[in-house]
């Protein structure tokens, strides 16, 4: 075991998974031939699918589905809650039992660009792609290009560019 990697004995590795140093998993499932970069960290119930590459910076939290062939961009954040809040309304520290996991899926061939921020709730469509940058507070339809914050449209990707292997 590489001591910069933090990686839970739950955790299942496909084959031929590559992965970095200062990385963080637990009770997830990554497909065979991802690459997770450098300063990832991915919780329970995270499945990632095959040949998928996480670059480093990455958060990808309980409740995320990454289908097959989805690129995510460095100091990507995902996040799982609605309404966030540290504490319950008598004060104390709020438990897993105190909130619901919202889920998020990232279909198939997708490519999110760095520093993107997804909220909980949202679909991104089959071979989307979301702009560097933006902030995504809606379903993306797929073969789209959003940016912004709000991520909004800007056109349809008419010519396929994803790779069949």
């Amino acid at each position: 075991m590489d001591p910069y990697q933090a990686i839970a004995p739950d955790v299942k590795l496909g084959k031929g998974v590559t992965l970095s140093k200062f990385i963080n998993m637990y009770g997830c499932e990554i497909g065979d031939d991802t690459k997770i970069g450098a300063c990832v960290e991915i919780q329970k119930g995270v499945t990632v699918g095959r040949r998928c590459k996480i670059s480093s910076h990455t958060f990808i939290c309980e409740g995320v589905t990454i289908e097959d062939h989805v690129f995510i961009g460095h100091g990507v954040m995902f996040t799982n809650d609605v309404y966030p809040r540290a504490t319950t309304a008598t004060g104390g520290l709020q438990t897993e039992q105190d909130w619901k996991v919202e889920t998020t899926l990232v279909k198939m061939g997708a490519s999110i660009g760095s520093g993107v921020t997804i909220l909980p709730r949202i679909t991104i469509g089959e071979e989307a792609i979301v702009g560097a940058g933006s902030v995504v507070t809606r379903d993306v339809a797929p073969r789209t290009i959003v940016v912004g914050n709000p991520a909004t449209f800007v056109r349809r990707i008419e010519n396929g560019a994803r790779r069949d292997a």
